[in-house]
C-alpha cells in the first residue's frame, strides 16, 4: 500500500466526530470535517472504551498507544517522550494514550497488569508490547522491532 493511500481514522477531540486523514498529508494540519477544528495528530490522541476499537481497525498506519493512569509516576516520566515520539512519526505511526482507570474494558481486553505498558497494533492487532517506563529511545526501538 503506498503512502498516499495510507489513512488514519481518529475522532475529533473536539466534537466527537470520526474522521480519516490521509496519512501523506497530517503535516498539513487537517481539520475536522464537522466543526474544522485541528485534528491535532502531531501528540498523541486521547482513546477510551468506546473509540479504541474503531482508530485500531481503520487505520491503516501503526498505531501505538500507551496505557497509563494519571495517579502513575513512571507514566508521567515517559509522558514526554511519548509526546516526542507522536510528533516525529507523524504520518507514519499514529500515537494514542489510554487512561486505565477511565477505560478499564478496553485495558481488561489487553491484560493490562502493570502501567506503563506500550502496545503496537499493526493491521489492528497487536504486533508489540512492553511493559515499564521507556526513554524515547526505548520507544523507538520497540517501534523498529
Amino acid at each position: 500500500m503506498s503512502d498516499v493511500a495510507r489513512r488514519i481514522t481518529v475522532r475529533c477531540q473536539f466534537c466527537g466526530t470520526w474522521n480519516r486523514v490521509d496519512a501523506a498529508r497530517v503535516g498539513d494540519r487537517p481539520k475536522c470535517g464537522k466543526c474544522g477544528r485541528p485534528m491535532l495528530i502531531d501528540r498523541p490522541i486521547p482513546l477510551d472504551d468506546d473509540s479504541f476499537a474503531r482508530t485500531i481497525a481503520e487505520s491503516d498506519v501503526p498505531v501505538l498507544v500507551d496505557f497509563y493512569a494519571d495517579w502513575c509516576g513512571p507514566c508521567k516520566v515517559m509522558a514526554p517522550a511519548v509526546d516526542q515520539l507522536a510528533a516525529r512519526h507523524q504520518g507514519k505511526l499514529l500515537v494514542g494514550k489510554l487512561d486505565t482507570d477511565r477505560s478499564p474494558r478496553t485495558a481488561q481486553s489487553f491484560d493490562i497488569r502493570g502501567i506503563p505498558t506500550v502496545i503496537v497494533f499493526e493491521g489492528g492487532r497487536e504486533a508489540k508490547r512492553a511493559t515499564g517506563a521507556m526513554p524515547l529511545q526505548g520507544l523507538e526501538k520497540l517501534i523498529q522491532r
